[in-house]
């Protein structure tokens, strides 16, 4: 159980340093966007490339901050039945959706992702704007790592949910268990 735990802790760890590091693109996309408006209204003139940029850092941090996010428990469910659930009805919960839903939705995307991402990095694909991002490859290998991060992180509540269900839950730092969780609990 202490190598359940410990493999808890350092993927939650991955996940929120990656999230720490990629949140900051949300203040260079709004800046690029900034960027962008002056010098469509004020300087009547467009750079096709920065507005691919704007578009791409977006994207690049949402799909590298999904796992961050799933970490925070920031995604959408079905609170009105999670919410007022004991702890032990969360972590089935949790573990059955990790185990019917998440990991194998993200070994679809990873399936139908990465021979894209693959011959995308092998004509080393750019914006098909004229006077685009080059680079487009590395955004669309942003959509392997989504599936990483978030598949990582949702083995890390499947382990959390059977800490729980055998009761150890305590071998988890305070923050990695149910009662942490907005409070909810």
């Amino acid at each position: 159980m202490q190598g359940l735990a410990a493999l808890v802790r350092g993927i939650s760890a991955i996940n929120w340093l990656v999230g720490q590091v990629l949140s900051w693109l949300a203040l260079v996309c709004v800046l690029v966007c900034f960027a962008v408006v002056v010098q469509r209204y004020f300087f009547h003139t467009s750079t096709l490339w920065m507005q691919d940029l704007y578009v791409w850092v977006s994207g690049a941090m949402f799909t590298g901050v999904a796992g961050f996010a799933l970490l925070r428990q920031d995604h959408v469910r079905v609170d009105i039945f999670y919410r007022p659930s004991s702890v032990r009805r969360k972590a089935i919960a949790d573990l059955v959706g990790v185990i019917l839903f998440l990991i194998p939705f993200m070994v679809v995307v990873w399936l139908y992702t990465f021979p894209a991402v693959r011959r995308s990095w092998g004509f080393y694909e750019a914006s098909a704007n004229i006077g685009g991002m080059p680079g487009l490859f590395i955004l669309k290998t942003f959509i392997l790592v989504f599936a990483v991060l978030v598949g990582l992180q949702g083995l890390a509540m499947a382990a959390r949910s059977i800490l729980v269900l055998s009761g150890k839950e305590e071998l988890l730092p305070p923050t990695l268990r149910y009662e942490a969780e907005k409070g909810h609990g």
